[in-house]
């Protein structure tokens, strides 16, 4: 456990048919839970360059930020940790996601926003509550 707030960031991909794209953590925090993709800002990484490095390794896709979509915080989600993550709307430049890392993740898909899986992860909440002020950006933004 530290004893100082550690850093992720997340990207929420919506496709043409306002699909969000969501992968089920294997690992804490919050394991089992459906997600957006993301994962640690390494010390010196812009986290925007976290979230294109990290959906690459975990779906093997190219993405352009577009914008913030909201921050995140993840209280003892599992690991006794505290995550402040900022959580970025993105569109995919390149590729097909698939599952690059299935020691870590369980799966991934498309949903619509009214047929989300049932245990979704803090940050996934985030963003909902955030989508209630604010509509998703079009996917040519």
């Amino acid at each position: 456990m530290t004893a100082y707030p550690e850093t992720g960031c997340g990207a929420a991909i919506f496709d043409d048919a306002g699909q969000l794209l969501l992968i089920q953590r294997l690992t804490e925090p919050e394991a089992g839970a459906w997600g957006l993709p993301g994962g640690k800002i390494d010390f010196g990484e812009p986290a925007r360059e976290t979230a294109r490095r990290e959906i690459a390794e975990e779906l093997g896709i190219g993405i352009a930020v577009t914008g913030l979509a909201c921050i995140a915080e993840i209280l003892d989600g599992g690991d006794g940790r505290h995550w402040v993550s900022p959580i970025f709307y993105a569109r995919i430049v390149s590729g097909t996601p698939r599952l690059m890392e299935p020691e870590k993740h369980g799966g991934f898909g498309w949903y619509r926003l009214d047929a989300l899986p049932t245990s979704l992860t803090t940050p996934t909440h985030a963003l909902l509550d955030a989508l209630k002020t604010t509509p998703v950006p079009s996917p040519a933004s």
